[in-house]
């Protein structure tokens, strides 16, 4: 039976095993850690003392997800793991992986825990890509410990992971590595001359470095590639044989970036709710900022005029009536127009509502009407504010005694039912136009209403 299975004795990773001599692989796959103490950055989960690395270097642990941008060693802190471990590695990818392959793997785990009783790490990189499906054949048998389960994701898992799973899991955070730290991977690239650039004569200015961590934006992957395009494409001095990565050199090397911008992603989520709330806010530059990159990720244009139109009444309200017909107008505008000149109308309209006096008190209002009537249940309907399109139900009493408050207006009646009478429920703000309608309202109601 023993024939059935591959000596893994000497490759842990087997199925993360290179499909190019290690020599031809890229600067960024060469220089990846083999142990904890090469990982850059992380300091705030693999620092000497916390928890991961007490985890790792104890061979303790049960299901991992690391969570954060791309390049910041989710699947290298995986790959640590399984050269630090006695567990067989397996792995598996989100998009390309089907219910399947994800059987095949625990059949193969279950098979090796019988016959040599070895556990086996179960890596799934892009685990938001799994469907429930797929999250729901993996979970038992995670449960169980048929797998230790290490889980990789760019997205929020508490979104896009089964929350059974999630509960089952602890979850590490990976948050950009510095630009200093990408600084000193770089030097220990070009000086390693077994994995990284140290067998060539390079020289790289330190203001070169600095612009390519920069330019990375904490993405280790980044970072190493445009270093090693820059000294593969460089020619050597004719004088001292030296390459020589200059300022310019690096700038060439590494372009600007795309704006990471998941239409259904962390960054959707993340960057609508700054918009909103730099606008709410009443700053102008900041929502025009927000704005600017959810234009340049490509986000829907109805879908940033929708939110303009939410914010006009819940932020702005009666403080400013005028802010909703200009967004309404503006919503109208975008979606005859298009980009890329819709940029300039939507430019228009979020300044103006970042500008405007702000009250949220009609969003209350209504909240603690619903609040109100969730509560109290079917209260009835006064019988003189009930239509009373009958006789029968005129000699029911429907209608009478009301009164026509145009021809009466300074004669008060009830509008509410009896049971919450006198329930004050829209408070307004404190700005000139609600101000005023306090001020009229103090007036009529006084002797009824809380203003």
């Amino acid at each position: 039976m023993d024939s059935l299975f591959p000596d893994t004795s000497d490759m842990k990773a087997n199925e993360s095993e290179p499909a190019v001599p290690p020599s031809q692989a890229p600067l960024a796959a060469r220089m990846r850690p083999k142990n904890i103490s090469e990982v850059v950055g992380q300091q705030h989960i693999i620092g000497e003392g916390h928890l991961l690395r007490r985890a790792i270097e104890a061979d303790r642990f049960s299901s991992l997800i690391f969570y954060g941008p791309p390049g910041t060693g989710k699947t290298t802190l995986a790959t640590v793991i399984a050269n630090n471990t006695d567990c067989r590695f397996e792995m598996l990818n989100g998009v390309e992986s089907n219910v399947a392959e994800v059987r095949d793997k625990i059949s193969q785990a279950q098979k090796w825990r019988q016959l040599r009783d070895q556990t086996t790490i179960l890596f799934i990189d892009e685990i938001h890509r799994f469907n429930k499906a797929q999250q729901d054949v993996l979970l038992p048998h995670v449960e169980r410990g048929t797998v230790r389960f290490i889980g990789a994701t760019t997205h929020n898992p508490y979104f896009y992971v089964n929350s059974p799973l999630v509960s089952r899991s602890q979850i590490f955070q990976l948050e950009p590595i510095t630009s200093n730290d990408l600084v000193d991977l770089m030097q220990v690239a070009l000086s390693d001359k077994e994995r990284g650039l140290g067998s060539m004569q390079i020289i790289a200015d330190a203001q070169a470095l600095a612009h390519i961590a920069e330019k990375s934006d904490g993405d280790a992957r980044r970072a190493l590639t445009a270093l090693e395009l820059a000294a593969l494409t460089t020619p050597e001095d004719d004088e001292h044989h030296m390459i020589r990565i200059t300022l310019e050199v690096a700038e060439e090397s590494i372009q600007h970036k795309a704006i990471v911008y998941d239409a259904d992603g962390d960054q959707h989520y993340d960057t609508a709710s700054a918009f909103i709330k730099s606008i709410r806010g009443s700053d102008p530059n900041a929502a025009v900022y927000w704005l600017s990159r959810m234009i340049e990720g490509g986000e829907d244009v109805k879908f940033i005029a929708r939110r303009l139109l939410i914010l006009a009444s819940e932020d702005i309200g009666n403080a400013n009536p005028t802010a909703l017909v200009i967004a309404n107008n503006c919503f109208q505008a975008v979606n005859v127009i298009g980009f890329p000149e819709a940029r300039i109308t939507l430019s228009q309209a979020v300044i103006y509502l970042a500008c405007s006096a702000k009250s949220n008190a009609s969003y209350m209002a209504i909240n603690e009407a619903q609040d109100e009537v969730r509560k109290s249940g079917n209260l009835s309907v006064p019988l003189h504010l009930r239509n009373a399109p009958s006789k029968l139900m005129k000699e029911l009493g429907y209608g009478k005694d009301y009164i026509y408050s145009h021809n009466k207006p300074s004669d008060k009646q009830e509008f509410l039912p009896e049971e919450i009478s006198g329930k004050t429920l829209y408070n307004p703000s404190n700005n000139s136009k609600e101000n005023a309608f306090r001020e009229g309202l103090k007036n009529l109601w006084k002797e009824k209403y809380n203003y």
